[in-house]
């Protein structure tokens, strides 16, 4: 069937392949690892800087006088696929109006609410509002809300004073 040429030419052309491959792994290791080469030609030095000025953190409550409500009714565009802000008229998620100061998952008629959500306690305040709009799933584990959260904090005030205006 393969005479002994055959067989010595495909035993001949797989070692060859064998010791290009090895020839090649030795010399990317020549070049590529760092250990064998001594010191670096050139160090750059780093100074930490003396004297720095600490940003001032601005307080939530001058955030929150500061706020643009029409800034805010376009971030809620955002929320409104599964939110509503009429009073009693929920959606996919519970309705918003009224919601700062509020009791957590006391929305009427809104049968919604995740387990997390419902033994989360305590009412919606404006601080609170903005920790849970940062990211919704690391404030309340097992939250059925898929929104990921606006990372902007002057969206999360704007949003927030947008929502404390309407009941208002």
């Amino acid at each position: 069937m393969f005479d002994t040429m055959t067989i010595t030419k495909a035993a001949a052309a797989l070692c060859g392949t064998l010791l290009v491959l090895l020839l090649g792994k030795w010399a990317a290791e020549g070049i590529y690892h760092t250990e064998t080469h001594g010191e670096a030609s050139y160090v750059i030095e780093v100074e930490e800087a003396e004297g720095q000025e600490e940003v001032a953190e601005v307080n939530f409550e001058e955030l929150m006088a500061a706020a643009d409500v029409e800034k805010g009714a376009k971030v809620f565009k955002k929320c409104s696929n599964c939110h509503k802000v009429e009073d009693g008229r929920n959606s996919n998620g519970p309705y918003l109006y009224g919601v700062v100061g509020r009791a957590v998952g006391a929305a009427a008629e809104f049968g919604g609410y995740s387990d997390g959500m419902s033994n989360l306690g305590g009412d919606w305040t404006a601080e609170r509002l903005d920790e849970f709009l940062t990211k919704p799933k690391s404030m309340v584990a097992g939250t059925t809300m898929t929104f990921p959260g606006l990372k902007k904090q002057s969206d999360r005030v704007n949003l927030i004073a947008y929502l404390d205006s309407l009941d208002d």
